[in-house]
């Protein structure tokens, strides 16, 4: 029997092994790694070529949003099931949009999460008690868009993902860095970075960058404390 190859990403040692025990009991399913952080993640990700990554959104470093769109654009034939505690529309909106194949909270039950490995294991998207093909989850998306977004004068593609530059300066957003300060440490210009944050406020339908700061927050995209790399502390 052919094993279907999972690799398990969460900073908290207790859930993760938690996720690891669910997966074990299911013999056509084996967890080749383990990673507690975005960056881990990517680098064993690329390496070991997982069929499934079960990949939480709030992590050190990159978080899961970032993850996945990163795995999406090397073209690694691995799809993601994020796993949150925020459970809300614009997360699933955005964590679908990013790539992933299915969105669960942490609350799901160990023998659903078994069966959502399977099912995006065999092409399947998974949005709630959904199990949708391409097309599904492209009208899917459509529609639920559609539903959360304001109209604008220059409405771009509203609740669609940040790039990763607009990621890091979101980061730097929610630390209270002011445009100057994000320039300098990013080493691009102060227009740049005026040009970044108007795309966020569009991308996440907000006023304003208090809001975006607590947007991101609010859905565990970014930790507040969270130390800059580099720092040695």
């Amino acid at each position: 029997m052919k094993q279907i190859e999972v690799v398990i990403v969460d900073d908290h040692p207790l859930f993760r092994q938690g996720v690891v025990d669910a997966m074990s009991f299911a013999e056509d399913i084996k967890v080749i790694g383990e990673a507690d952080n975005g960056d881990e993640a990517l680098a064993l990700i690329e390496e070991v070529r997982p069929e499934v990554v079960i990949l939480d959104v709030n992590l050190p470093g990159m978080n899961g949003l970032v993850v996945t769109k990163k795995i999406k654009e090397k073209k690694i034939p691995t799809q993601v099931i994020l796993l949150t505690a925020y459970d809300d529309l614009e997360q699933i909106i955005h964590s679908m949009r990013s790539g992933a194949s299915a969105y669960r909270p942490k609350h799901v039950k160990p023998e659903e999460l078994v069966e959502t490995v399977r099912k995006v294991a065999g092409g399947s998207f998974i949005v709630g008690d959904d199990v949708l093909d391409q097309a599904g989850l492209d009208q899917w998306l459509q529609v639920r868009t559609e539903g959360v977004a304001r109209s604008y004068s220059d409405p771009g593609e509203p609740l669609h993902p940040l790039s990763n530059r607009e990621m890091e300066v979101l980061s730097h957003l929610t630390r209270g860095m002011s445009n100057k300060e994000i320039a300098a440490l990013l080493g691009i210009s102060h227009q740049t970075v005026k040009n970044h944050v108007t795309s966020i406020l569009r991308k996440l339908d907000v006023d304003d960058r208090t809001q975006a700061a607590v947007f991101a927050l609010r859905r565990g995209w970014f930790r507040l404390h969270e130390e800059e790399p580099g720092s040695g502390n």
